[in-house]
């Protein structure tokens, strides 16, 4: 049990390395400037990192589910290597695309195995109603770090635009050291069934059997992507605002600050507001964010992004507690990467599309359609959730 209850700091590390990521503040402008890809094609090669993502990410869970969550996470470590290494001799699309792409399968064995093996280490120990708090703490880790990351960036970029790269390998070989370190939980067999079949009847309880689940899934869904959009289009709105590019880095950093703080007041604001009053927060965010970037063209206008950022934090340890309250043991990796599946199947279809009116548009009043696609799915979704959300009294924790 003790060595157990190391994995949640170990989980803790492991978070904050895995978004410690040096590039992300500056890697739109490296791809525009040192490879000449158009926005199109930054959404369209982001698409199909998302398609690589999504062809592995639920077959991976399952994997995890079957193999184990230190093992899913001892591949997703060194494919990451793998995958930032490529980026310090990149010099095309298809190379940037190869790096995407094994970055993508890297993701994919991360995706729920994390999630699934801080909740069976809790429930190992009769704790699992602490999962939020200590979710909303990996939250809280991982966006430190990515803020750590970027805190220099714009200045390491202006020194050597390939030297973020060299670090990011040298982070995940550190990533790597901590997940070969952690300690397997025990938890149910799967049935005596194909792997076909278990996959499957996972897939029918998910989208079908479990309407709770259902509408967990699909609204996190849409609010993932709300939180996702920015995330390539703000570094073209910041430049053409005229920001410094000195500028880049701490303001990325602010941006996921920002998440890690929302993130560690998820659960508690939660226990205050229930779920009701969460999801009218998200929505609220999500309309004023948005708004706010599409009307705005000034130098402080991506300020509102950070609304966005705050909804990234305040959803994640919240909608993922349900997520995990509805799962089995034995496919609960299988299960919350499903959830990641229905993400980046979203994007992946949406993607290409936005980057387009991005060009042609213009990145800000891409924003404002935005608001208006966001308006007419999010408030049907966040009303079947809460219909179908068992009425259970906030837990304090």
């Amino acid at each position: 049990m003790k060595s157990l209850s190391g994995n949640i700091g170990k989980l803790y590390v492991f978070s904050f390395l895995q978004m410690m990521l040096f590039p992300m503040a500056i890697i739109t402008l490296f791809w525009k400037d040192h490879i000449g890809l158009s926005l199109t094609q930054i959404l369209l090669l982001q698409s199909i990192f998302s398609v690589a993502t999504l062809a592995l990410d639920y077959p991976a869970g399952y994997i995890s589910d079957r193999v184990g969550y230190r093992c899913a996470l001892n591949i997703s470590a060194a494919l990451g290597m793998a995958g930032w290494g490529i980026y310090i001799y990149a010099n095309s699309f298809t190379t940037v695309l190869l790096a995407e792409i094994t970055l993508g399968m890297s993701l994919s064995f991360i995706s729920g195995s994390d999630s699934a093996l801080l909740y069976e280490t809790l429930r190992a120990q009769g704790d699992e109603h602490s999962y939020a708090r200590h979710q909303g703490r990996m939250h809280g880790f991982a966006q430190i770090g990515e803020a750590a990351g970027a805190v220099m960036a714009g200045v390491i970029y202006a020194f050597e635009p390939r030297l973020p790269f060299v670090l990011q390998v040298a982070v995940w070989g550190a990533g790597l050291l901590v997940t070969s370190r952690l300690t397997e939980t025990p938890r149910e067999h799967a049935p005596q069934r194909s792997h076909l079949a278990e996959a499957v009847a996972t897939a029918r309880y998910a989208f079908r059997e479990n309407r709770h689940l259902r509408y967990t899934i699909l609204l996190n869904t849409v609010l993932g992507v709300a939180s996702f959009y920015p995330v390539w289009l703000i570094q073209p709105y910041m430049q053409h605002a005229r920001v410094p590019v000195t500028w880049f880095g701490p303001v990325w950093a602010g941006a996921n600050l920002t998440v890690a703080l929302c993130a560690l007041a998820s659960h508690r604001l939660h226990n205050r507001l229930g779920d009701r009053g969460m999801v009218l927060l998200f929505l609220g965010l999500v309309a004023v964010g948005y708004l706010g970037l599409g009307l705005s063209g000034g130098i402080w206008g991506f300020l509102f992004y950070y609304l966005l950022t705050c909804m990234r934090g305040f959803r994640g340890p919240m909608m993922l507690s349900h997520t995990q309250k509805e799962s089995t043991s034995v496919n609960r990796a299988a299960t919350l990467s499903l959830q990641s599946v229905s993400f980046r199947l979203l994007f992946v279809v949406s993607g290409p599309l936005v980057g387009k009116l991005a060009d042609a548009a213009g990145v800000a009043r891409s924003f404002y359609f935005l608001f208006y696609a966001f308006l007419l799915t999010l408030p049907l979704l966040a009303a079947l959730f809460l219909k179908n959300a068992p009425r259970r009294e906030a837990e304090l924790v």
